[in-house]
């Protein structure tokens, strides 16, 4: 009976971390009323609803607009609007100079020529002595809020409209089949090639569409595998009790001794058919494990390919505004890639092992001619992909902007030469980000015709007159590629605003104070190796993720890290990297992340399944970080040396 009373209780879980955890952590801001502590104070609170969900991740992401100003961990930049008796306006700011400024950097307007605003924004004092102003109205733009929107999360949705449009017009699909009908249906090389396409893919679009798309592919190649073992089965089974019958009677004419045979005259075989059962069953828990996999594995390898990344780039830029853009599209995928590579391989032979036995013969099927399986297997592929038919103009249109898109994030600054940035533009280099080229091809794609246009000249046959007329009301450019229907209702908005609510939680740290004195308090760990600290905090990264989300993660623990790093005089992105890769390692759990929720949903594995792949898996993925930033991650980002641009924000 005690057992079962808090099982009650577990209705009001919700109510009770909602209501109590602000009032247990009260007594911080209250006892130490310092602006580092009512910014801890703000930070825990949004850790535990993250972490326990009680409500929706993005809400709690928009708590800092509030809570910040009004604990004062932020302060608001307050302005007055005065009219003159001409109809003109003039913005005053109320406190220092620096908040018309702060206005106008950040909004994108001089400051007295704001909608009509004439002369300079004067201080309160210069503003009174003029008899001609009207006040017409105080507003208050927040600091914090300028975080939600800004260049990373710009970046991100601009790859984001370019992920949606890829996945409208099925080239993802195309592109998934193709390669599939390539790598060919042996056991392994089927594997290789779900997770070969599956981490592709994901490094473009977001893993969770990735995963809803290959594992339907996955399911129909097993069942269409099954089907056939089943028809050939049957067949065996047809002709073996022919020549059983045979053998049996000319067995009794010769030998008396009875043979136990069953009903339809076969010999029992339960102990190969319960083998192959079994094995039947390992297969497809391997076959769609990898895809979920592969998927998370592929979405480290571009900057844009999932959250954590662009939490990284977002606090690089916030924590360090004069990093030089070490990180961009160019450098992260230069670091990265072979990461992804490296893992990818190890991923493939540890789940290969685990549900398929390495048998070299079987498994790549040297020397053998292909199964009616296999056969099957093949035929599904090419079924699919004769469905899709001849590559449309739509398509070629997507397929050649993202083409464009992913040369001009390579071009833009390659490092070992001038990139087009600096060369067609006067300090393009210094104002001109990845998130420009990412929302110009976002605007082409609103823009471009999915359809070829016709051209239709005036001296038309008589013979087609009403369909000339019909071709002549149409407009010369059809529907564009994209519309914004489709983008509204595919756009991971709960993403964008978590990602900014980790900016302002990034911008709040630094500003009040929070994070220097954290990284004061990690002082002592500058005895440690930095490789073996770097180690150490992937592991517990690679633990947290599991139960939280991945982008809360990193948005979390990535200040953290910089503090840590600046205060034992390391390279930042020492601790930073391994800490984002890890964010994405999770492999354990179904509720870890939506592609393992994705798969587990078709029935193929169990909890226990996921979880004794994935510890090995997280394990693969940390001691391949490691050896990352340990070896061509050095020479890419410069990590022997603690950079000035580190330094010199410490003493800021």
């Amino acid at each position: 009976m005690a057992l079962m009373c808090p099982r009650p209780l577990l209705r009001y879980r919700s109510f009770a971390i909602l209501l109590f955890a602000p009032l247990l952590l009260l007594p911080l801001p209250i006892t130490v009323p310092t602006r580092e502590a009512k910014c801890a104070y703000i930070i825990i609170i949004m850790a535990v609803y993250w972490c326990t969900e009680v409500i929706p991740l993005a809400v709690t992401s928009l708590m800092p607009v509030v809570f910040f100003p009004l604990l004062g961990v932020q302060s608001s930049k307050s302005f007055r609007l005065f009219s003159t008796k001409k109809g003109n306006r003039v913005l005053e700011s109320g406190g220092s100079s620096k908040a018309a400024t702060a206005l106008s950097g950040n909004v994108g307007v001089r400051p007295g020529a704001l909608n009509g605003f004439e002369g300079k924004a004067g201080s309160t004092s210069e503003t009174s002595k003029r008899q001609d102003l009207v006040p017409l109205s105080i507003f208050f733009v927040l600091q914090v809020c300028l975080q939600y929107l800004n260049d990373t999360n710009m970046l991100f949705v601009g790859g984001l409209i370019v992920a949606i449009s890829v996945e409208r017009w099925n080239l993802h699909k195309r592109i998934a089949l193709r390669v599939l009908l390539i790598l060919g249906v042996k056991p392994a090389l089927l594997m290789l090639g779900f997770m070969i396409v599956t981490a592709f893919l994901s490094m473009w679009i977001s893993n969770t569409a990735t995963t809803a798309m290959m594992v339907p592919i996955v399911q129909a190649v097993l069942d269409q595998m099954d089907n056939t073992e089943n028809d050939v089965t049957m067949m065996e089974q047809a002709t073996g009790q022919t020549n059983t019958v045979i053998e049996l009677e000319e067995k009794n004419a010769s030998d008396p001794t009875p043979v136990q045979v069953i009903s339809n005259g076969q010999v029992p075989d339960g102990t190969r058919s319960s083998e192959e059962k079994k094995m039947k069953k390992r297969i497809c828990k391997g076959m769609t494990l990898c895809v979920c996999y592969a998927a998370s594995i592929g979405g480290t390898a571009t900057l844009t390919g999932t959250g954590p990344n662009m939490v990284l780039k977002g606090q690089m830029n916030q924590l360090y505004p004069d990093n030089n853009d070490v990180v961009n599209f160019a450098s992260w995928f230069g670091f990265a890639f072979p990461n992804m590579i490296l893992m990818l391989v190890l991923a493939w032979l540890w789940l290969q092992c685990s549900f398929m036995g390495f048998n070299f013969k079987k498994s790549w099927g040297c020397g053998t001619v292909r199964t009616a399986k296999e056969k099957a297997a093949y035929n599904v592929l090419k079924a699919e992909m004769k469905k899709l038919g001849p590559i449309s103009y739509a398509e070629f249109n997507v397929l050649v902007m993202f083409a464009l898109l992913v040369l001009l994030w390579f071009s833009r600054h390659p490092g070992f030469v001038k990139g087009w940035a600096s060369r067609l533009f006067p300090e393009g280099e210094k104002y001109i980000t990845d998130s420009a080229p990412a929302v110009f091809i976002a605007l082409l794609l609103f823009i471009l015709p999915a359809n070829k246009p016709k051209f239709i000249g005036w001296n038309s046959s008589m013979s087609d007159t009403e369909q000339t007329e019909e071709d002549i009301k149409k407009p010369f450019l059809s529907a564009p590629l994209l519309d914004w229907n489709v983008v509204q209702r595919k756009m991971p908005w709960s993403i964008v605003l978590l990602l900014g609510g980790g900016f302002a939680l990034a911008d709040a740290s630094a500003n009040s104070g929070l994070s220097a004195w954290l990284g004061h308090q990690m002082t002592p760990l500058g005895s440690i190796p930095p490789w073996s600290i770097a180690t150490v905090l992937s592991l517990i990264i690679a633990v947290f993720t599991e139960c939280t989300s991945n982008v809360a993660t990193a948005t979390l623990f990535l200040p953290v890290f910089s503090s840590m790093a600046t205060s034992v005089k390391i390279h930042p992105l020492y601790v930073m990297l391994p800490g984002t890769l890890s964010a994405s390692f999770a492999f354990m759990l179904p509720v870890a992340t939506p592609p393992n929720a994705i798969v587990f949903s078709y029935g193929h594995i169990r909890v226990l399944d996921m979880v004794r792949s994935g510890i090995v898996m997280n394990i693969i993925g940390v001691f391949c970080v490691t050896l990352a930033i340990n070896t061509w991650g050095r020479p890419i980002f410069e990590l022997d040396t603690f950079p000035t641009w580190a330094n010199s924000t410490t003493n800021q």
